[in-house]
């Protein structure tokens, strides 16, 4: 498992960074949306939908309103704060705040929402259609004076991600004894929380260092603190979703790894959360 697993990350990590600084923001823009249709895919089993047609139609409605939004936008302008892409942004961070209540009150705050399969749907729309704005708002940051500014600092996030998870991977299989969240997550350890939370710091620091990222060095400190944090939130709301599901992965689309949802959980809390923050909260434009 971790042979596949370490394999499939040295196969991915190029490819994602590739696209990131490669790939011009419509092409960037299409790649995103199909990473979303296959999130929806997946959420589809949270939500209650067991059988394939059901999860193939939400994939594609999924696609189409995310195409909708794109075709809303007016042409050439890719304001932070046009209606779609704030009330977005926004709406992400009142979700993650919620979803936060929702864990902390696991599994109590399971009953009222279990029975519900709208209530479940629209979790997952915040979910995915505010990452999908997170990524394309960062990706085009700046984009008119450099092409590669809002690829660094999704960059950024992602390493600030990979670290935590990473770190908290490794200081909890050294240190761990004391659970973080054992109804939602068992294996996920305070001491493995701190880790992955001193990962980031680390990568943060050197990052900053070397890339290009012009910005007061507090909002930077606040903005990737809150992102870290919301990235084991996302973890832990997937696994929460996952444990009324009853299933281990939510998918299997990358060997080793499970599925996309398993993948990007701590992103779709951490690329929205850190945009809002950045560009909407500290206002860095």
């Amino acid at each position: 498992m971790l042979k596949s697993r370490l394999i499939t990350a040295f196969i991915l990590i190029p490819i994602v960074i590739a696209a990131l600084f490669l790939l011009p923001p419509p092409g960037f823009a299409i790649v995103t949306l199909v990473v979303c249709m296959l999130a929806a895919w997946e959420w589809g089993q949270f939500a209650g939908f067991a059988t394939r047609s059901q999860r193939i139609w939400l994939a594609v409605l999924c696609g189409l309103l995310l195409a909708f939004m794109m075709f809303t936008l007016p042409a050439y302008q890719h304001s932070v704060h046009l209606p779609q892409v704030a009330g977005s942004l926004w709406a992400a961070l009142c979700w993650w705040i919620v979803a936060l209540l929702l864990v902390l009150s696991y599994p109590g705050s399971a009953s009222f929402w279990r029975s519900s399969k709208a209530l479940r749907l629209l979790f997952g729309v915040l979910t995915i259609v505010p990452f999908f704005w997170g990524m394309l708002t960062l990706r085009q940051y700046h984009y008119d004076t450099d092409h590669f500014a809002g690829a660094w600092w999704l960059l950024y996030v992602m390493l600030l991600v990979w670290g935590a998870d990473s770190g908290a991977y490794m200081f909890g299989r050294l240190f761990g004894k004391h659970k973080l969240s054992p109804k939602v997550s068992p294996g996920k350890t305070w001491e493995g929380f701190f880790g992955g939370l001193l990962t980031s710091a680390l990568i943060a620091w050197l990052f900053g260092l070397w890339a290009p990222l012009t910005i007061s060095p507090v909002t930077l400190l606040v903005c990737s603190l809150v992102a870290a944090l919301a990235s084991v939130l996302g973890d832990l709301t997937e696994s929460m979703f996952k444990r009324e599901a009853g299933i281990k992965d939510s998918g299997n689309l990358i060997p080793g790894h499970g599925g996309i949802l398993d993948r990007i959980d701590s992103l779709t809390a951490a690329v929205p959360v850190f945009a809002c923050l950045l560009l909407l909260v500290f206002g860095t434009l």
